[in-house]
Order: C-alpha cells, then sequence, then structure tokens
C-alpha cells in the first residue's frame, strides 16, 4: 500500500517509467542496473526476477535510461518520464563493451577498468572439452593451480590457485567468489573445482591484480568470480556424456519464472576410472590409477517483492570421493580422500529512495574432509612396499557475511562504496598415526586445530571529473585473530601425553591495512592507459597453522607461528582497440611480498625429506602480459595470451642460501591460443592450445627429473579440441577431446608424477524451454 502511495505521489510531481529488460531472444534480464538520467538529477533500480523495473522521477519531460548487465554492452535509451511497459533490449557485449563487477564491486564497463581484467563468456566454458572447471580456465595465461595438472588427480590440498605466480601452494593466494559467496575452502583455502557446476556457469570474471583493498584475506594476489545462469522461464537442459577411461558425467540445469518469483536447480554427477599419475619407469606395485567420483546438487530461488528489492537464497550439497594413485601392499588399503560439504547463503539488494543501493548477505559451511596418508620406503625393486601412516578427519564450520552501500554523487561524476564483512571458522585436524612396520595399528592419535575470526571495513571512490579520466581510491582495514589453539597427542595404547602436547597454544591476531589507488585515461577512443599500486595481505589458514600432510617420501609440517603474508605491487598497461573486433593489451607488474609462508626443506635423509611451512622473508614477482582477441565477422574468434614471469626469492635470513632462487611451481613462460568458429547452421568447431615453461619443484632449485641434465619440470604443451553440431532445435551433439597428441609432460618429483594423457568425450546437450 505504502509503495502505491509513493509511486501516486511521484507520478502527480513527474512520472514513473517502468518496463522489461530482455535480450535479442526475448528471454528477460534479471539483476540489469538501471540508472534514469533527468534534468533534476539520477534515480536507480535493479531488474527483477521478472526482468521489470519501476522509476519514479520527479522530472516531467524526456529520461535517459542507461541499462548495464553482465554478459551484454552498455545500453543507453531515451523514454517518456510517463511511458510504460518499454522494453529496453540488451545486445550481446562486444569486447570492451562487456560489463563487469568483480574487479570494483559495482558494475562497470570492461573498457573503463584500471586493472587486468579476463572475462571467459558462456560460450568459452560450453565450447571448451573440459570437464572440470579449472580445466576450462587454463585458457588464461595468469592462471595455474599449485600443481600443474587437473584437479581430476590431483589431491584437493594441491588445488589451491595462483594468479600470475603469486606464492604457489596448496593455499590459495587467490579469492574465488561463486554467485558473491567465498568459495575457497574454509580451513585450507584451497579450491574444489569440482564443486563447480558446468552448465549453470554463466561467466567467470579473472582479476589478476590484488584486490585486498575491497575483499580483504585471499584477494592478496586476485580475485575469479564465478557467475550462474539467470533463470529462465520453463527451461531444462541436461548434457550426458561418456568419456575414455570409462568416465560418464551428467550435468542438469533447470529454471523457471513465476512473476516475481525464479527459481534455478542444477547437478553434476562424474565417475572416473582414472589413470596412473607415476611416470611408467618407476611405477611399482604401490601405484594405480588416481581418479574420481563426485557429486554435486544446488538450488537458488530468487523474489521481488517490491520495485527495487531483490532477495535470494540458495542451498548446495557436494560429495567427492578420491583414490590417489596408490594402495598399501600390506592389505590393499586405498591412499584416498572424501569430502562432504552442505552449504546455505542467502541476500537482498535494495534500492533505497535516495537512489543508494544496499546490499547484503549471509552465508555458512559445514564441511568434513578425510583423508589418508602412504609411506613408501626406500625398497628394491623402488616403489614395491607402501603401507598407511596417517589418517585424518577434519570437521570444519564456517559462518560469514557482507554489506555494501553505494551512492552515486555529483551529476554521475562520482561513486562512492563503504562495505564491511566478516567470516569464523573453527576446524579441527583430529589424526591417528599409524605404527612404522605395517601401517595398521593406531600408535598416536591427535587433535590440532582452533577458530580463526575476522572482520573488515572498506571505502572506495570512483571520480571521472572528465569523460575520459576516472580515478579509483579504496581503502581496507581488517583485523584477525586465532585462538582457542591446540596441539592434542595422546600415546597409543598407553594413553599417555607426548611431549609435544600443548592443550593451549599463543594465539595470535593482527590488523592490516590494505590501501589502493589506480587510475585510467583515454587517449583516444580506441587507446587508453591506466595504472594501480595497493597492498594487500592473507592470514595463514587453520590447516597451515596445525595440519600436517605426506606426499610421497616428502612429510610437510605445521607451524602455529606463522605471520600472514603482505604484498605491495601495482601495475601499467595499455588497451588498444586496434579495429571495431580487435582489441590488445600489454601489461606491466611488480608484486613485492614480505613472509610469505612456504615449504622449506629442514631435514633429508636420502629420498627422504621432511619440510615446514615457514615465513620467507621477501620475495618478487614480476613481469609482464600480452592479450589478443580478434572476431572475423560473425563466426570466427581468435584469442591469445602470452605471460613472463620472474619470480624469486629476495630475502631469507633463516636460510641466506635460498637467497636468488626461483619460487617453486612458477614457470617463467607460460601461453595459450584459441581460435573458433562458431556458426549454428553448420557447426561449431574450437581449438585451442596451451604451453608451460620450464619450472622447479622444489624451493632450492636442485631436484631434477630422470633423463633430464637442467633441474626443474620439463617444458610442455597440450592442445585440445571441441566439435559441436545443432541436429534438431533442441539437441546438439558434441565432441571434445583435450591433450589431444597425448603428451607425457611431468608435474612433480619424488617420485616422478605427470599429469592428464589424452581425455576423449562425446555426448548431447538437450534443452526445452517455453514461454
Amino acid at each position: 500500500m505504502m509503495i502505491a502511495v509513493l509511486s501516486l505521489l511521484a507520478a502527480l510531481a513527474g512520472g514513473t517509467v517502468t518496463g522489461v529488460v530482455q535480450d535479442a531472444s526475448g528471454a528477460v534480464v534479471p539483476g540489469a542496473s538501471i540508472t534514469a538520467r533527468a534534468a533534476d538529477g539520477e534515480r536507480r533500480a535493479v531488474s527483477g526476477a521478472d526482468g521489470r523495473f519501476t522509476i519514479d522521477t520527479s522530472d516531467s519531460g524526456d529520461v535517459t535510461l542507461v541499462v548495464l548487465a553482465r554478459g551484454f554492452a552498455r545500453k543507453e535509451q531515451t523514454v517518456s518520464a510517463r511511458e510504460s511497459n518499454i522494453a529496453v533490449v540488451l545486445d550481446p557485449a562486444e569486447l570492451r563493451e562487456d560489463v563487469t563487477v568483480t574487479a570494483s564491486r559495482t558494475e562497470q564497463r570492461l573498457g573503463n577498468v584500471p586493472a587486468s581484467v579476463n572475462v571467459l563468456r558462456t560460450e568459452d566454458i560450453r565450447n571448451s572439452p573440459a570437464v572440470v572447471v579449472d580445466d576450462v580456465l587454463r585458457q588464461v595465461p595468469t592462471f595455474s593451480l599449485f600443481r600443474r595438472t587437473s584437479s581430476l588427480s590431483s589431491h584437493p590440498t594441491a588445488q589451491g590457485v595462483s594468479l600470475r605466480g603469486i606464492g604457489p601452494s596448496g593455499v590459495s593466494r587467490t579469492l574465488v567468489l561463486f554467485d558473491g559467496v567465498p568459495f575457497n575452502d574454509p580451513f585450507g583455502g584451497w579450491v574444489y573445482w569440482t564443486r563447480v557446476p558446468m552448465e549453470d556457469a554463466e561467466r567467470i570474471e579473472v582479476v589478476d591484480s590484488s584486490t585486498a583493498s575491497l575483499y580483504g584475506n585471499y584477494a592478496m594476489g586476485g580475485v575469479i568470480s564465478i557467475n550462474t545462469m539467470r533463470a529462465m522461464r520453463r527451461t531444462i537442459e541436461f548434457k550426458p556424456q561418456y568419456g575414455n577411461n570409462s568416465s560418464p558425467k551428467l550435468d542438469l540445469f533447470g529454471s523457471d519464472v513465476w512473476g516475481k518469483v525464479s527459481l534455478t536447480a542444477d547437478g553434476s554427477f562424474f565417475k572416473t576410472d582414472g589413470f596412473p599419475v607415476v611416470i611408467a619407469n618407476e611405477r611399482g606395485r604401490v601405484d594405480n590409477n588416481a581418479n574420481v567420483d563426485f557429486q554435486n546438487v544446488n538450488v537458488k530461488a530468487e523474489f521481488s517483492p517490491a520495485p527495487n528489492v531483490n532477495a535470494h537464497i540458495r542451498a548446495g550439497h557436494f560429495r567427492e570421493n578420491r583414490d590417489n594413485g596408490k594402495a598399501s601392499t600390506i592389505d590393499g588399503t586405498e591412499e584416498a580422500n572424501s569430502t562432504r560439504w552442505t552449504s546455505v547463503s542467502g541476500g537482498v539488494r535494495i534500492v533505497l529512495r535516495d537512489q543508494s543501493d544496499l546490499q547484503a548477505t549471509l552465508y555458512s559451511d559445514f564441511e568434513t574432509f578425510r583423508s589418508n596418508f602412504l609411506a613408501v620406503p626406500a625398497a628394491t625393486p623402488p616403489r614395491s612396499i607402501g603401507r598407511m601412516t596417517l589418517n585424518q578427519r577434519v570437521p570444519t564450520t564456517g559462518v560469514g557475511g557482507m554489506a555494501q552501500w553505494s551512492k552515486p554523487a555529483s551529476g554521475g561524476k562520482q561513486f562512492f562504496q563503504v562495505g564491511t564483512d566478516w567470516h569464523w571458522v573453527d576446524g579441527d585436524s583430529n589424526e591417528d598415526a599409524l605404527d612404522p612396520i605395517r601401517g595398521q595399528n593406531v600408535t598416536l592419535q591427535r587433535v590440532s586445530g582452533g577458530s580463526q575470526r575476522s572482520v573488515g571495513v572498506f571505502v572506495q571512490d570512483m571520480i571521472q571529473p572528465t569523460a575520459d579520466f576516472t580515478a579509483t581510491l579504496s581503502a581496507r582495514v581488517d583485523h584477525w585473530s586465532n585462538y582457542d589453539a591446540h596441539n592434542l597427542e595422546t600415546n597409543i595404547p598407553s594413553g599417555t601425553p607426548t611431549a609435544t602436547n600443548f592443550p593451549n597454544l599463543p594465539g595470535r591476531d593482527d590488523t592490516v591495512v590494505s590501501p589502493r589507488a589506480a587510475a585510467i585515461y583515454h587517449i583516444t577512443d580506441r587507446v587508453s592507459v591506466w595504472g594501480d599500486i595497493g597492498s594487500g595481505f592473507r592470514a595463514p589458514t587453520l590447516n597451515e597453522l596445525y595440519r600436517q600432510f605426506r606426499v610421497g617420501t616428502v612429510l610437510t609440517l605445521a607451524n602455529n607461528q606463522l605471520a600472514p603474508e603482505r604484498l605491495v605491487g601495482g601495475e601499467a598497461g595499455v588497451n588498444i582497440e586496434a579495429a571495431k573486433d580487435l582489441t590488445l593489451r600489454l601489461t606491466w607488474y611488480d608484486n613485492r611480498m614480505t613472509n610469505p609462508v612456504a615449504s622449506i626443506t629442514i631435514l633429508t635423509q636420502g629420498a627422504n625429506v621432511t619440510q615446514q611451512r615457514q615465513n620467507v622473508g621477501k620475495t618478487q614477482i614480476q613481469g609482464f602480459q600480452t592479450d589478443a582477441e580478434y572476431r572475423i565477422g560473425r563466426v570466427w574468434r581468435v584469442s591469445g595470451g602470452y605471460l613472463y614471469n620472474h619470480a624469486t626469492v629476495e630475502e631469507f635470513a633463516a636460510n641466506p642460501a635460498l637467497v636468488g632462487n626461483y619460487l617453486p611451481q612458477v614457470p617463467k613462460n607460460r601461453g595459450s591460443f584459441r581460435v573458433s568458429y562458431v556458426d549454428p547452421k553448420i557447426a561449431t568447431v574450437v581449438f585451442g592450445f596451451q604451453g608451460i615453461g620450464r619450472q622447479f619443484d622444489d624451493d632450492q632449485n636442485v631436484r631434477t627429473v630422470p633423463g633430464e641434465t637442467s633441474p626443474g619440470l620439463p617444458e610442455y604443451g597440450t592442445a585440445e579440441l571441441t566439435i559441436a553440431r545443432n541436429i534438431t532445435p533442441n539437441i546438439d551433439v558434441y565432441f571434445g577431446a583435450q591433450n589431444i597428441f597425448n603428451q607425457e609432460y611431468i608435474v612433480g618429483t619424488l617420485p616422478t608424477t605427470i599429469g592428464s594423457p589424452r581425455l576423449v568425450n562425446a555426448g548431447l546437450r538437450i534443452r526445452f524451454s517455453g514461454r
């Protein structure tokens, strides 16, 4: 009733503009940002679940609507202040006209962002032969996991993401968001890429530079934002496929819209017999296939109870079981891990009466991770004996939230934001250490863990004094603390505490300020230059502080005295639109890290190596990257990128011998190339290539792969191919192949492990929709 009265009063003074935002096919576009510009100022709205919007204005003349939505070009449309039922039809974005949200936490045209941002659109995701999203992301040269292999075969704790090689490890130096909610594992910081629903992923935005001034922890090295499909009227899609290595996969997506309410649901189900991960000439009795079996289900509901109000809630459940490619020769127990994860989140976005924008989100995670570890002692022949050494169970609970308020000012020449977020995590690594003879009897029980709490406040001001120049100033203050820390160790069967039993480990807290300044200047309509400088931080995870693990003959110990990592860095770039459909970008960057956490060798006994997580003084990561994209007519698209990365240890008082060494897992050279032909009347054909240069596998830069004369992991290149054809209006048939030349490439030492072989899959994409 109140809303109706307010609308009536606004209409008497001026007018009310109502309408719907659609794409070229007539499908509604929810969540679009609409700004109405009139003589008396600006009014804002957000399209609801049904794509509709309402804007009251006190001006009785013409109003210019400016509409921004991700995946679409910016649209301006002039209408009467009293016009109703307007249809605003958005066109697909053309390169720099695309709209991104991640870099500035608000809608902004990609060509106006003073940062290195890559966007993988729906066609990039769907035209990839990959069955997991990290293999799709390898199209972006700045992207890499800790181990240079797919999540199909790597342990979850080795799936931390690093952009531009900033301190690669199992823990991410990059924040991953899923529809705006943190997606990193709350205990360890790594990422379960198998949790991402491929058919529901609409676009992925990758911000390569530090964005800690807006997002805080984990965003020290950048942000990857995964955005899901908008709800469509009476739509069902399913994608059954089958691949070699006995690998069936089924992806499902469904949605519907009922006026102000919409619902989407998705599911992913995959299983494979896997493949060996130890090189053939080192493979022994302990080795078999690494494989994975996962199921992922999500449901999301949206509700627009009033104009300019949108609320949503999402719930999901994820199950994953992995065998890690080896088993005990004593009792046949597989080295394996499993994860059960339930997540719930919800949020609201409101355009207030003063035309400011308020957004708030709450989320929670309930996860249990189980893993065991196998020791492979020296034997003749090698790898002929394996025994279990440790069983782990890690229950984790995480709760967090975010709120931000933003408002345009100065007639649209200034945009101000302020916000806060918080996160609380509690977790324990419950461990059973097994006897050193047969690995079947528990000799020690350990419960190591604690709680971590963080809260941050940020402010950002984007100022556009002229049409060609935009400056961005932002800063954030974060406070984090670890508490209730403990390492409880009990000898079995005596029940006596060990010498390292500490019921109360010292806690730690810190306060960090993360400022950033950035600017972009459009020299011409086709050339712009930009740059930024800022700082960030990352607090050590509960995993780094309290959980130990083993990989082959390498044991890595926890360290409850780790300090937070700090980064100061900057970048500068030039964007060139050489023609309407050709863009080029060159970016230089320099990042200096203080106290980066790394695994440092503290003891070597033959083939057995003991490492501990330590703060390593200072490192420097600098280099340059190039990106290019060219669209030839309607059907051809060529894109590629190259990254040169020089990452070294600059200072380490505890071990000066490491100074000057290259950071492990960071190749100097990385590049990708992709060409696609897409014509719905004929076929879709996409060919891609990725090349990775030589990189070291250890902090001392000495490990050498058998048969190689130079230390490190050799360079390699792989190619992929996708072919698809529409056979009826509702059915596509497709074929995909990764590593099509079956290139064997090395991903680790001790033992020598290899990446994914040729992976081939074929199937159907079936879609039904109605109005």
